[in-house]
Order: structure tokens, then sequence, then C-alpha cells
């Protein structure tokens, strides 16, 4: 067996050699004027829940299940490591992170140093309220679309004293003119409410909402190829909350909704995405303290490995 593998490349060491970074990738932190296309990084932040904590510890625990995966996608054909200069660039970890609002200035103030350099994000939450300030950093020119995968459209307001929390990102983001609400689908929204009127602002502003039982009674291809037609051509953002799958597949989560996604269907609708002009991606809300035998997390790092994927092979 060894004659088929190359140990010059840490991917093709053993599995449970080395540093834990994303993929078993190389490790820049100081990335100005590295070259790279696509920065794998961490956002290791959950000031914003508003129940089970943990999401702070995702990108660690993400990164070390993140070494049971390969370079090369079965089902896709693509080898993301080959077709861009893809890198672990670290944690937009917080020196302030008792103050809400100060620490979402300091995570975009990270994502303003990897738009400059040129560099597309694909990040590791962290809580959901940290796709704000990346949005804040990469569409600071106009708004952008999204593709939004998740159990909850996290579109609320003021909760606890604060707009600033993990079900009310994309509201704010589109107060700001960061998203433009007729490119948004959202996809997979289910689960019980505080009132009927929790996720008002994304029907009233035009967002394509689309509920966990229409998914089922469409089919997610067909649901996906909607969503897309949707936000038609131009730049997206994509943001995956790992509580999309049923919690059978992430446990590990703050905010977990009985009758959700299977891991299959998640993988399927993100490989759909390939050819879409992603600016950035992430993947929130893995909490291991809640996870059972690493499943959520590993889960997280394989939703990553789809993402990373399309964008290599797409027109970012």
């Amino acid at each position: 067996m060894s004659e088929t593998l190359d140990f010059s490349d840490p991917r093709q060491r053993p599995r449970f050699t080395g540093l834990a970074t994303f993929f078993r990738m190389p490790y820049v932190e100081e990335f100005a004027g590295s070259g790279l296309d696509i920065g794998v990084c961490g956002v290791p932040y959950d000031g914003g829940v508003t129940n089970r904590p943990g999401p702070r510890h995702g990108p660690r625990e993400v990164r070390n299940q993140s070494s049971l995966i390969r370079g090369h996608n079965q089902a896709t054909g693509e080898a993301p490591f080959l077709k861009a200069k893809v890198a672990d660039i670290g944690d937009a970890w917080i020196q302030k992170p008792f103050e809400l609002e100060g620490a979402h200035r300091e995570i975009q103030s990270y994502f303003d140093r990897v738009k400059a350099a040129g560099i597309r994000p694909l990040t590791c939450g962290g809580d959901h309220s940290v796709s704000l300030p990346i949005l804040r950093a990469l569409a600071k020119e106009g708004p952008v679309g999204m593709i939004h995968i998740d159990a909850h459209a996290d579109t609320g307001n003021d909760y606890g004293g604060s707009r600033f929390h993990h079900g009310a990102p994309f509201k704010i983001a589109v107060d700001e003119g960061l998203l433009d609400p007729k490119r948004v689908a959202q996809i997979g929204i289910r689960g019980t409410m505080y009132n009927p009127d929790m996720w008002k602002f994304s029907y009233d502003s035009g967002m394509r909402v689309m509920k966990m039982e229409e998914v089922e009674e469409k089919g997610w291809r067909a649901a996906m190829a909607e969503a897309l037609d949707f936000v038609g051509a131009g730049p997206i953002y994509v943001s995956f909350d790992i509580d999309s799958l049923d919690p059978a597949f992430a446990p590990g989560t703050g905010t977990p909704e009985a009758g959700g996604l299977t891991m299959r269907e998640a993988q399927g609708m993100i490989r759909m995405l390939g050819g879409c002009e992603i600016i950035g991606a992430d993947m929130v809300e893995v909490s291991p303290p809640f996870d059972v035998g690493g499943v959520t997390a590993l889960n997280g790092a394989t939703v990553m490995f789809e993402l990373l994927c399309v964008m290599a092979a797409g027109k970012g």
C-alpha cells in the first residue's frame, strides 16, 4: 500500500499524526501576500447564543474530525487541494469576548484582512451571529445573494436586550444593505416558534423561505434547483447551520429541531452549488459539549469539505 502514497504530503500520512489543522492543510496564519485562493478558518465565538452554549469549541473539534477526510471527492470527482491554493489561515479569535458588538467588530477586522488579501473564506463557527461581521467585510461594495440552509430563518429581532444574537444576523444584514433579500433563499426551516410572526421579516422582505415540509414534498433536488433559480446569477454567500440536519445526525448543536435533513441530502444540495459565484461560506453552530462520539463535528467537517469542493470549482 505504501507505494501508492506520497508521505511528503501531510494529507497522505496516517491521520492520527501531526497537529490538527482543517483537512491537514498547511497552517498559514500570516496570509497577506500568500497568494491563497481559499482560506479555511475558525471563529471560536458563541457570545450570541440564546440557550445552549459551546460553539466556541467548534473550530477546534471540527479541525480534529476533518483529519478523517481525504483529498478527493468520489461523488463529484473534485480535488479542491489540486484545483485551488488552500490553507488553514487560523482563527478570528476575540480579545474581548464579553462585549458582543465589540467582538463582532474584531471578527469583521479579521475578515477585512482576509478580503484584502484576495482570499475567499470558508469559515467554521462559532454561533450564527458571526455571519453578520463576515458579511460586513465581504459585502461592503453592495448587497449579495445568499443560500441559507438552516432550521431557523435567523431574521428575528431583539432578544434578551440585544439585536446581535444568533437568531437575527440576516435581518440586520438586510437592514445594513449587505444582503439583497430578493436573492436570499432559506431552506429547511422548521420547528416550534415563540409566536407565528417570528420569521415575519423573511417573508415581508421578499426572501424565499422553504419550510422543511416543502423540501420533503418537492424533494431536495427540486427544492435546491428552485432556490438557485431564485438567487440567480451574481455573487452569493453560503451559510450552513448544522442544525439544518436532523438531531440524529447533529445532536451537538445549540438549538436542535427534530425532523431535519439527512446528511446525504445536505451533501447533495451543496454539490448543486457547483458553478455559483461564491464569495464566501460558513458552517456554524457545532457545539462539542453536546456532541455524541464526534458525529456532529465530523458531519460539520464533511459539509465544509463539500463547500470547499464547489468553491474551488466555481467562479469566485
